[in-house]
C-alpha cells in the first residue's frame, strides 16, 4: 500500500506499513493501531473502541489521557520542557514531596530516572556502593529490565541467554523458597532484588511469610532487599506499595510503568539510612526528573489519592476473581489487586487473541503459558470487570 507520509489522519493499515517499513521490528505487535484513549478504554484508527485490560504494560495507571493529568502535562509543556539535574526545578521538587509523602514511613528520599530497567540498575549500584560489597541475588522467573546490568539480575527464559555472559557477580534463587535464601544471604551479598509479583514470571506472588523471612535474613546479614515494584506501584495492588500489605518494609524501591501515567520516568526510593550513604556523583541520569515528568508524577500522584484509586484497585481485584472463579476452565488465580493472573486450563494465548474478538486487550505471560494477565487502569468500573467476565465465559465456553 502507498502511504502519503503527510497524512495526519491514517488507516491501521497505514500506520502499521509506515512502522514495518522505517522501525526496527523488536516486538510482535498486535493486528491494531492504537491512536486515542479515555479512562479504560483505547480507541483504533479505524474508530473501534477497545476496553483495555492491559494499560499499555501495566502504564495507564490513572486511565487514559485523565484530564488532570493532561492538563499538568499541557501546564508544564508551556513553561518548561527540560532542564537538567545541574539546577533546581519546582517541577521536580513538588514531585519529590509527593513521592515522599506516599512513601513508607522513613522513605523521604527519591533518585528520579527514565525507566524501569535504569531505576533497578541504580538500585543495585546503591546496594554495591553502600554495602562495599559485590554479589547481588535475584529471583529465577524474575526479570528486571533490558539493559544489560538488570538484564544481568533477569533469570527468565531466553532474555538473558541471548545476550550472555552478564555482569559478573550475580546469583539466582528459587522464587518463594525460603531455605535457598537462607543459603545465598550471607555476610558477602550487597542486595537481593525481587519482584513482589513475577508478573513476566508467570504471575507467582509473595505471600507475607516469605518477604518477612527475607527481612529478617537481610537484616542478619547487613544485606539490602530491594522490592522491584515496576509493575505493581504505586497503588496497583490495592496498596501504595506490596509490602504495605504485610507490613514488611525493604531497603529500597524501584518504580516506573504508571508512575507518570504514561510519561516515561522512574524511581529508586531508598530508606532515609541507605540514602545517607549515597554521596555526590554517585548515581547520574541526563533526562531524569526532567519538569515534563515530574508534572505527570505530581498528577497522577494527586488522582491516585484523590479518587481513591489505590482503594479501587483493591475492590475490582476482588470483583475480577470473584466474577471468574466459577467459569469453566479458570483453576485459580495469582496476582493482588488490579495485577491479576487468571489460571486456566489451556494455554493463555489463543484465550487472548479471542478476546480481542469481544473488543478487549488482555495479556499473557512467557513464564507460564496457563496464565491470563490482566494489568488495567486503576480507574476501572465494576460494569467493565462484568463486562469482562462475560466475554472470558463466553470464550472459554466457545473454545
Amino acid at each position: 500500500m502507498s502511504v502519503n507520509e503527510t497524512d495526519t489522519a491514517m488507516t491501521t493499515a497505514e500506520i502499521r506499513e509506515l512502522e514495518s517499513r522505517y522501525g526496527i521490528p523488536t516486538y510482535a505487535q498486535l493486528p491494531i493501531a492504537v491512536v486515542g484513549g479515555d479512562g479504560s478504554w483505547v480507541t483504533d484508527a479505524d474508530g473501534r473502541r477497545w476496553l483495555d485490560l492491559y494499560g499499555g504494560h501495566a502504564v495507564a495507571l490513572t486511565g487514559h489521557c485523565h484530564p488532570r493529568v493532561v492538563k499538568a502535562i499541557q501546564d508544564q509543556a508551556g513553561k518548561l520542557l527540560f532542564y537538567s539535574n545541574v539546577v533546581a526545578n519546582d517541577a521536580r521538587a513538588r514531585a519529590l514531596r509527593s513521592i515522599a509523602g506516599i512513601a513508607p514511613k522513613g522513605f523521604s528520599r527519591t533518585f528520579l530516572c527514565n525507566s524501569g530497567s535504569e531505576a533497578n540498575e541504580a538500585a543495585i549500584k546503591i546496594a554495591r556502593r553502600t554495602t562495599g560489597r559485590r554479589r547481588v541475588v535475584s529471583m529465577i522467573n524474575g526479570f528486571h529490565g533490558r539493559t544489560m546490568g538488570s538484564l544481568s539480575a533477569t533469570a527468565l527464559g531466553h532474555y538473558l541467554a541471548d545476550y550472555a555472559p552478564g555482569v559478573p557477580d550475580h546469583e539466582f534463587i528459587p522464587f518463594g523458597d525460603l531455605a535457598a535464601a537462607e543459603r545465598a544471604i550471607t555476610d558477602t551479598a550487597a542486595g537481593i532484588l525481587l519482584e513482589p509479583i513475577q508478573s513476566m514470571g508467570g504471575m507467582w506472588t509473595a505471600t507475607a511469610e516469605y518477604l518477612r523471612g527475607l527481612r529478617a535474613l537481610c537484616d542478619r546479614h547487613g544485606t539490602l532487599l530491594m522490592f522491584d515494584e515496576v509493575q505493581t506501584g504505586p497503588g496497583r495492588t490495592g496498596a501504595w506499595w506490596y509490602g504495605e500489605n504485610f507490613d514488611v518494609q525493604p531497603d529500597v524501591i524501584t518504580t516506573a510503568k504508571g508512575l507518570g501515567s504514561g510519561v516515561p520516568v522512574a524511581a529508586v526510593i531508598a530508606s532515609d539510612a541507605v540514602a545517607a550513604k549515597v554521596k555526590e556523583g554517585d548515581q547520574g541520569t541526563t533526562f531524569g526528573g526532567g519538569p515534563l515528568a515530574c508534572a505527570a508524577v505530581e498528577a497522577t500522584i494527586a488522582v491516585l489519592r484523590d479518587e481513591h484509586l489505590v482503594e479501587n484497585a483493591a475492590a475490582r481485584g476482588a470483583q475480577i476473581a470473584d466474577a471468574v472463579r466459577s467459569i469453566a476452565g479458570v483453576t485459580g488465580m495469582r496476582g493482588r489487586g488490579l495485577l491479576s493472573g487468571i489460571v486456566l486450563d489451556r494455554d493463555a494465548g489463543p484465550v487472548v487473541k479471542a478476546l480481542r474478538g469481544h473488543g478487549i486487550l488482555a495479556g499473557s505471560t512467557p513464564g507460564d503459558a496457563k496464565v491470563l494477565r490482566l494489568l488495567p487502569p486503576l480507574v476501572l468500573t465494576e460494569s467493565e470487570v462484568e463486562t469482562f467476565a462475560r466475554a472470558l465465559h463466553a470464550v472459554m465456553k466457545g473454545a
